[in-house]
């Protein structure tokens, strides 16, 4: 059984009505997933569901992070947030949607920012883009509206982001699900993560490991925490994406086990105080 003093801040999941709103991936199903076939994910996955998911666990804190809503409505998916949050309590705060080289990017962000639980934003970069003058514009405009950086990625384009990390050191990047690891490439990965980890304003999330197996996992764990120590990194259960390979519970027994012989402050750090103090969601 989980430890009852164990609080976590689920740093990454995503809530959805897939029903009713229009998130072209979950619709059409047109894209190359990673963990293969997503036809079980097209559904409602509301704040209740994610409940009783994690049910034996103490989630006290959660961060929704955008669910690729339909770009050309970005701003509606954080109406949507805000009257579950309005409903439920949940989740506690949010990553927005925004494409930061369109020609909409700036009316985007200042809509996304309205809203008082806003953190950050996430765009997914083609490979080269983080380079761009238009994209590295869009970027630009984070900072002064009090947002960071989501960054979803593999690792061949880390490389990429520890240069905007070095030209914006005023805006915290967050690294998706360890920069995507795959078995066959674990030592270029190693060798990435060590390079963008030199940057002390790049936060990096331990999730979405599905492709791993066991040990695999448990060594990505540590590596990650090696490279960037217990301050910068954190964990989360990347529901219900992530339920094509695991239960809530086995991704949680995952981290609960590879950490069984860090220190207790160092353990709240990775499961709940490192998410609260990044996200902004300090309190009782």
């Amino acid at each position: 059984m989980p430890d009852p003093d164990l609080r976590i801040a689920d740093a990454h999941f995503h809530l959805w009505d897939a029903q009713t709103h229009n998130y072209p991936w979950l619709r059409d199903r047109p894209v190359a997933f990673r963990y293969g076939d997503y036809g079980t994910l097209p559904r409602r996955y509301l704040a209740e569901d994610y409940r009783r998911d994690a049910a034996r666990w103490r989630v006290a804190r959660g961060v929704h992070i955008e669910a690729e809503w339909d770009p050309a409505d970005a701003p509606g998916e954080m109406d949507f947030i805000a009257r579950m949050r309005r409903e439920s309590g949940f989740p506690t705060v949010a990553v927005a949607q925004a494409w930061l080289d369109r020609d909409d990017c700036a009316a985007v962000l200042e809509a996304q920012a309205r809203h008082p639980f806003v953190r950050g934003v996430r765009h997914k970069p083609p490979p080269g883009m983080m380079d761009y003058g238009r994209w590295r514009a869009g970027y630009r405009r984070l900072a002064p509206l009090g947002l960071h950086f989501e960054l979803q990625a593999p690792w061949r384009q880390l490389d990429e982001a520890a240069r905007l990390a070095r030209d914006f050191s005023d805006t915290i990047v967050v690294l998706n699900h360890a920069g995507l690891p795959l078995m066959p490439e674990m030592t270029a990965w190693h060798s990435a993560m060590a390079r963008l980890a030199q940057y002390d304003n790049v936060m990096v999330k331990i999730s979405g490991l599905g492709n791993l197996d066991a040990a695999a996992k448990r060594a990505t764990c540590l590596a990650v925490i090696e490279l960037f120590g217990t301050q910068r990194a954190m964990f989360a259960s990347n529901y219900p994406v992530d339920s094509l390979r695991d239960s809530f519970d086995a991704v949680y027994d995952a981290f609960d086990t590879a950490t069984r012989d860090f220190s207790p402050a160092e353990r709240a750090n990775l499961f709940h105080d490192n998410a609260a103090r990044i996200y902004r969601m300090e309190g009782p």
